[in-house]
């Protein structure tokens, strides 16, 4: 299950990669596939759980981390569309590390020495990946926006986790993905009304593909999972995600990467492997 959750995850940037490439406007295409992706989740948490009830004091917590989910899709989107698939992938390796910059703002980590150095090397990857062959090349907004995805998942992560401690995962998930969608369909209503759906059939595939896939699938796997495994060992799976992002861009979209560019990727992984193998596990925080 995880290695399945991790592949669909990994897949994820080359498909939206190619559905802006052949036709779909990025915030039409965002706003369909997430209101498809809410509706099937809530049939499915609904079946499970038959409520979606939570206290009064937890729909501020839920509130924002709606908030930091439409952040992330905008930047998602737009960064798939200005910079190439391979570039976002190598970007949301920093993930890990803007947790834990979030985390240790915010008071639930104290961080050690260690996390800081890793900070640095993985900045200082961004920096390679974001010249490439020594220059922009008009490329700056998309790898800025890959680097907000990271970002904005990160609080979205940090947001969620005392919501983890006393409901389901799958109940907040369909909270979360229905008060995200409502800003993020208002935001894409005129690509979406001025959007033509005459497309092939691959490309209907591959928007089934990213609906089902990385949105409602990899859900019920990945919190599967770690019900049975435990966070640490999931968390070493995904450290496989940039790796196969990467693989699947250059070989099914024939993109590639410059020599600065695979330089600051293994710097941004690298930092995060060691960070993460140093770290010592931390016990949540009360309630």
């Amino acid at each position: 299950m995880l290695l399945g959750t991790v592949l669909l995850w990994a897949l994820n940037a080359t498909v939206t990669r190619y559905v802006l490439q052949h036709g779909f406007h990025p915030l039409a295409y965002a706003t369909i596939r997430y209101g498809v992706a809410t509706a099937l989740f809530w049939g499915f948490t609904y079946a499970r759980e038959k409520s979606f009830r939570i206290a009064r004091r937890d729909l501020r917590l839920v509130l924002l981390a709606a908030a930091f989910i439409f952040l992330n899709q905008i930047c998602f989107v737009y960064s798939i569309d200005k910079t190439s698939a391979a570039t976002v992938t190598l970007f949301l390796g920093m993930t890990p590390i803007f947790i834990g910059v979030v985390a240790a703002l915010v008071g639930l980590e104290r961080m050690g020495r260690g996390f800081w150095i890793a900070t640095l090397v993985s900045l200082v990857g961004v920096g390679f990946v974001a010249t490439g062959s020594g220059g922009f090349s008009g490329r700056i907004v998309g790898d800025g926006l890959a680097i907000l995805t990271a970002a904005t998942w990160a609080c979205y992560s940090v947001l969620i986790a005392p919501l983890m401690r006393r409901y389901s995962p799958f109940r907040i998930s369909s909270l979360v993905l229905l008060v995200g969608w409502i800003p993020l369909a208002l935001a894409g209503t005129h690509q979406t009304a001025q959007q033509s759906f005459h497309f092939s059939n691959l490309m209907w595939l591959c928007f089934a593909f990213a609906v089902i896939g990385p949105l409602f699938l990899t859900n019920i796997l990945w919190f599967t999972a770690i019900s049975r495994v435990g966070p640490s060992r999931a968390s070493l799976f995904s450290n496989m995600q940039p790796l196969f992002g990467v693989l699947f861009a250059l070989v099914l979209l024939d993109e590639h990467l410059t020599r600065w560019e695979v330089v600051g990727g293994v710097g941004i992984l690298t930092a995060v492997l060691v960070e993460r193998s140093n770290r010592a596990p931390v016990e949540p925080p009360a309630d």
